[in-house]
C-alpha cells in the first residue's frame, strides 16, 4: 500500500526529475561522454547561462555529477543509474505515442514523470489510458522508486537546494 508520505516523495522526485536542464545534462553525458572543463556553454548551448549553472549544481547536490580533474563533468553512479531510468521512461512514451507521435525526448521524459506522479487516474484518464500503457507505467514506476530508494537525497532534506 502506498503511503500519502511516499506519494509526496514520488510527487516531488517527479518534479525534480522533469526539470528539462537535468534531463538534457544527464542525458548529454550518458550519450556523449564527460564534458571538458568551460565546455558546458558550448555543449548545451540553448539553455541559459544562469539556467545552466543552477542545473549543475543541483545536479551536483543531488550527487549526480561530479567534476573529475583533467576529465570535466562526468556522471556519478548515480547519475547513470538515473539516465538509465531516463531512458526507460523515453521508451515506454515513444511506444505509446506520449505526449505525441514525434516529440522531443526532454518532452516524453518530462510527460511520463508526470503521469507517474499521479497517485490516482481520473475516470477520463483511465478511459483514454490503455491496459498495456497502465502495465508499462507501472513497470517504469517500480524502476524510478528502485532508483529512489537507492538515491534517498531526493525525497529526504533535498528541497532547499532544489529551490528555483
Amino acid at each position: 500500500m502506498t503511503t500519502l508520505s511516499a506519494t509526496a516523495g514520488l510527487r516531488h522526485a517527479c518534479t525534480v526529475l522533469s526539470r528539462p536542464g537535468l534531463i538534457r545534462l544527464v542525458t548529454e553525458i550518458d550519450d556523449n561522454g564527460p564534458i571538458p572543463p568551460r565546455s558546458l556553454t558550448r555543449t548545451l548551448p540553448d539553455l541559459p547561462d544562469h539556467h545552466l549553472h543552477h542545473t549543475v549544481r543541483q545536479a551536483r547536490a543531488l550527487g549526480l555529477v561530479r567534476h573529475q580533474p583533467g576529465v570535466g563533468l562526468s556522471l556519478s553512479p548515480s547519475g547513470s543509474g538515473l539516465a538509465d531510468v531516463y531512458d526507460a521512461l523515453a521508451r515506454v512514451a515513444r511506444r505509446h505515442h506520449l505526449p505525441a507521435p514525434v516529440c522531443q525526448f526532454t518532452s516524453r521524459v518530462q510527460h511520463t514523470l508526470t503521469l507517474l506522479a499521479m497517485p490516482v487516474l481520473t475516470t477520463e484518464q483511465t478511459e483514454r489510458v490503455s491496459k498495456t500503457v497502465a502495465e508499462d507505467l507501472d513497470g517504469t514506476r517500480a524502476l524510478l522508486q528502485q532508483w529512489l530508494r537507492e538515491n534517498p537525497q531526493l525525497t529526504k532534506g533535498a528541497e532547499p537546494v532544489l529551490a528555483a
